[in-house]
C-alpha cells in the first residue's frame, strides 16, 4: 500500500493555506472492490470521511446533552464539554485553537467579532429552537453551516403552556405564595375551568399546533393566528386578523420567531384589545411583549393573569439579580426560559442537532441548516473508488464554470448545487484513478477567488 499524501481539505479563500489534511490513502479502497459483489442488490452506500476523525475537535457548551456527547464521541471526534456558556474572550481563544464544531444554546452569542476568531471552523449547532444568537449572514459568507433544532423541544413547550393555563385559571401561583407565608385563603371566586374556554394560539407551527391538539382534548375552543395559511387541526378556526383572536380569546398564547415584524408585536394598544379578565402567555421570545405595557394591564385588573417564560434581557448564568415590570404583578407566573427545559427534550435535541452536524461533517448534507441552501446527495457505492468534493463559493456568475472545467477532467457520478443569497452550495461525486489527483483538484478549487470553503470526502 502506498504511503498516504496529506490533501487539503479546507481553506477559507485562495489567499490562506488548507489546514485540514486526509491521512486515509485513496487507493486503500480498492482492496475491497474483489470482496464485494457487484449485483445492484449487495451493494451498500459508503461510509464517507472528510480525514481522519480523530483530528475533529468538537466544543460543546452551556451543558449540551450527554447524547450530543455520546454520539459525537462514537463518531470518533475529540470532545470538549463544558457545563456553563464560556466568557467571550474565552470563546475566542478556544475557536482560535482550531475547533471544527461547535455547540452552544442561546446565552451564547455568536457575532462577527466571535467567529471571526474561528480559524477552521466548519459548522455551528445551535442545540435549541432560536439562532438569533449567531451572526447567521457572517457565518454562511465564512463557510459556516449553522443548524438547530426546531421540533425536539415541541411537546414540552406545548405541555408547559397548559399547565400554565391550569395554574392561572386557578390563581395557584398567589395560594401558593400565601400558604408559603403561613395564609390559608380558599376562595372560588374568578377561578375557571378550561374546558369550554378559548384559546387563541398566535403562530401555528409546530409548538402551536401540538398545542392545539392538547387544548382541544381538555374541551377548550382554539382559535389561531398566523400569517402563514395552515391546515388546522382537529375543529380548530384560523382567524383572519390578529385583532379578532385578541377580542375572542380568553387565553392568549405567544408562540412566533424573534422578527422585526413581532418585536412588541402585543403592545398597549392589542392587550387593550383583549376581553377583560383575560390571560395572556408569552413562551416565544421576549422581544415580543411589552412588558411595561403588560405589567400595567395586570396592576389594573384588565388582565386577569400572566406567564411568561422569555425576556429582552436575560442573565447569562442562573444566580441572583433578575429584574422585570412583572415582579409583583398579582397572578403573574415567572419562569427561566424552561419552556424546553426537560430530561426528554434535551435529549432529543442531543441526536437531532449532533446527527445533523455528523451528517454534514461526513457527507457534506446541509439538510436542516438555517443559514446554507439545503442538500442532501445520496452517498457513493461502497467500493467505489468515489470521492465527495463539497464546495462553498460566492454566489456569483461564473464560479460553476470554472469548477466545473476543473471536475469535467474526471467521471462525475452526480452533482448538485443550490445558492440562498449570496452563498452558493455545490456537492459532486467524481471517480479518480490516482490519489496524486487530490490535492491537485483541492489546490485548483481552493485558488479560486470567489471560493469560501474546499472539502474532499472519502
Amino acid at each position: 500500500m502506498a504511503d498516504p499524501i496529506p490533501i487539503p481539505s479546507h481553506a477559507r479563500g485562495s489567499t490562506q493555506e488548507a489546514t485540514l489534511f486526509s491521512s486515509v490513502p485513496l487507493n486503500g479502497l480498492a482492496s475491497s472492490l474483489d470482496s464485494l459483489s457487484t449485483s445492484p442488490t449487495h451493494r451498500r452506500t459508503k461510509s464517507l470521511r472528510p480525514f481522519d476523525t480523530s483530528e475533529i475537535k468538537v466544543l460543546l457548551v452551556e451543558n449540551v446533552s450527554s447524547t450530543a456527547v455520546n454520539l459525537f464521541k462514537a463518531a470518533g471526534y475529540q470532545v470538549e464539554h463544558h457545563p456553563k456558556a464560556l466568557p467571550p474572550d474565552v470563546l475566542k481563544a478556544k475557536l482560535a485553537s482550531g475547533v471544527h464544531a461547535l455547540g452552544i444554546r442561546s446565552k451564547t452569542h455568536l457575532t462577527a467579532d466571535v467567529l471571526r476568531s474561528a480559524s477552521k471552523l466548519l459548522v455551528v449547532g445551535c442545540f435549541c429552537i432560536g439562532t438569533n444568537q449567531v451572526d447567521l449572514d457572517y457565518a454562511a459568507n465564512h463557510g459556516i453551516a449553522v443548524f438547530n433544532s426546531p421540533f425536539s423541544n415541541t411537546r414540552s413547550v406545548a405541555e408547559m403552556v397548559i399547565g400554565e393555563m391550569i395554574a392561572l385559571a386557578r390563581q395557584v401561583g398567589d395560594r401558593n405564595k400565601e400558604m408559603h407565608g403561613g395564609v390559608w385563603n380558599k376562595v372560588a371566586q374568578q377561578c375557571w375551568e378550561l374546558r369550554g374556554k378559548r384559546i387563541g394560539i398566535i403562530g401555528y407551527g409546530h409548538i402551536g399546533s401540538q398545542l392545539s391538539v392538547l387544548a382541544e382534548a381538555m374541551g377548550m375552543q382554539v382559535l389561531s393566528y398566523d400569517i402563514v395559511h395552515l391546515v388546522q387541526l382537529g375543529v380548530a378556526r384560523s382567524c383572519t386578523t390578529l385583532e379578532e383572536l385578541l377580542k375572542s380569546a380568553d387565553f392568549v398564547t405567544l408562540h412566533v420567531p424573534e422578527t422585526p415584524e413581532t418585536k412588541n408585536m402585543i403592545g398597549a394598544r392589542e392587550i387593550a384589545l383583549m376581553k377583560k379578565g383575560s390571560y395572556l402567555i408569552n413562551a416565544s421570545r421576549g422581544t415580543v411583549v411589552d412588558l411595561k405595557a403588560l405589567a400595567a394591564a395586570l396592576k389594573e385588573g384588565h388582565l386577569a393573569g400572566a406567564a411568561v417564560d422569555v425576556f429582552p434581557v436575560e442573565p447569562a448564568a442562573n444566580g441572583t439579580g433578575f429584574e422585570t415590570e412583572l415582579i409583583g404583578c398579582p397572578n403573574t407566573m415567572l419562569t427561566p426560559h424552561i419552556g424546553g427545559s426537560t430530561e426528554e427534550a434535551q435529549s432529543a435535541i442531543g441526536v437531532e442537532v449532533a446527527t445533523a452536524l455528523t451528517k454534514y461533517l461526513n457527507f457534506g448534507s446541509t439538510a436542516g441548516s438555517v443559514n446554507f441552501p439545503e442538500v442532501d446527495l445520496r452517498p457513493p457505492v461502497e467500493g467505489t473508488m468515489a470521492v465527495r468534493v463539497v464546495n462553498v463559493h460566492r454566489n456569483v456568475p461564473g464560479v460553476l464554470k470554472q469548477i466545473n472545467k476543473i471536475l469535467s477532467e474526471y467521471q462525475i457520478d452526480k452533482q448538485t448545487c443550490d445558492s440562498r443569497g449570496e452563498v452558493a452550495y455545490l456537492v459532486a461525486d467524481i471517480t479518480l484513478d490516482r490519489e496524486e489527483e487530490l490535492g491537485r483538484i483541492s489546490k485548483s478549487i481552493t485558488e479560486i477567488s470567489e471560493n469560501l470553503l474546499t472539502r474532499l470526502l472519502y
